[in-house]
């Protein structure tokens, strides 16, 4: 049996991206051909929000935003990464097999190192945590400990899954057999860009949030960035912010008919609000969700709590396993 991992990082408040790009895709795979193993992944968030209180609440707003989209935790594997202690302990046996030169090859670790390069620090290594260095070790072991097979990815994202493969033939090489090789499951993937025509990211500021208010959502909407065109001159359609963002959710006739408005110079404000009335439309029962579930702290904890314990019921023997094969426990 299939079995799918995907995650998100509670380093910012849930946004359209987020939704597009992890939450109703995974919705999307659920079957009972597969499990599905769905989670929080906030021990990497450490890695860039140091608030506890913060971290506490983006934490319940990933859950809310899973949850508030239709999941129905009992029928899937729906957890918080903390909550399964296995993952942290099969991390520090994996470091032991796991090359420098590997995670040095790492693309968020090489970012790190041009940003210090252009400016100018003398030790290009400046500000740059362990944690950051090793993400993709905690990855490998997110996706090894349940031993999933096979990891929706972007194209962005494919590299962490082919150190998480190189990890897994290499423990399995000297060691014996106990993981998986995942496989990517990399789908028609659409990069939803953010309100400044870069990819939407927490980082630069630019998200259309998913749980804000419909005011928020029209407020975010209206600030996508569009040329001075007047209403009446032919638009561009491709390579625009706005139409971008708008094929990121709509179908191929709304999109059809956005293009001939394009084509007949419809007006920025025009085009904005018929971007917003729809994706308005698309999110509205999301937020409702929301709305009635968010203060229900007791109900998502317990969800959370026993899904973990339906998690560890894999990822307990998995490592029992491991430690049994290199030589760790008791006599």
């Amino acid at each position: 049996m299939k079995r799918i991992l995907t995650g998100i990082t509670p380093s910012g408040y849930p946004h359209l991206g987020n939704y597009i790009g992890a939450i109703k895709p995974s919705l999307d795979l659920l079957d009972e051909k597969c499990e599905s193993f769905l989670f929080i992944a906030d021990h990497h968030a450490l890695i860039k929000v140091w608030d506890p209180k913060k971290l506490k609440e983006l934490t319940h707003q990933v859950a809310m935003a899973w949850l508030a989209s239709g999941l129905d935790p009992s029928k899937t594997f729906f957890y918080r990464q903390s909550d399964i202690p296995e993952i942290t302990e099969l991390a520090w046996i994996l470091s032991c097999v796991t090359e420098k030169g590997l995670l040095n090859r790492a693309h968020a670790y090489k970012a790190a190192i041009d940003i210090n390069k252009e400016s100018g620090k003398k030790d290009m290594e400046e500000g740059i945590s362990l944690g950051l260095f090793s993400y993709p070790l905690l990855m490998a072991c997110d996706i090894l400990c349940p031993n999933a097979t096979h990891v929706p990815v972007g194209k962005d994202q494919q590299q962490h899954l082919e150190m998480t493969r190189d990890i897994a033939h290499k423990f399995n090489n000297r060691y014996g057999e106990a993981f998986n090789l995942p496989k990517a499951v990399i789908a028609d993937e659409k990069t939803v860009l953010g309100i400044d025509g870069r990819k939407m990211s927490k980082s630069y500021n630019n998200i259309i949030p998913l749980l804000g208010s419909e005011k928020d959502l029209k407020k975010s909407v209206m600030r996508i960035v569009t040329n001075s065109q007047e209403p009446g001159v032919r638009k561009e359609w491709k390579d625009n912010v706005l139409f971008s963002i708008y094929s990121a959710f709509a179908n191929e006739s709304s999109l059809s008919e956005m293009k001939q408005k394009f084509e007949d110079g419809i007006g920025w404000g025009d085009a904005k609000t018929i971007v917003f009335e729809e994706l308005n439309e698309l999110i509205a029962p999301i937020r409702e969700n929301f709305e009635k579930q968010k203060g229900e702290l007791k109900y998502i904890e317990d969800v959370l709590q026993q899904n973990a314990r339906k998690v560890r019921e894999t990822t307990k023997p998995l490592l029992e396993k491991v430690k049994s094969l290199v030589g760790i426990g008791s006599f």
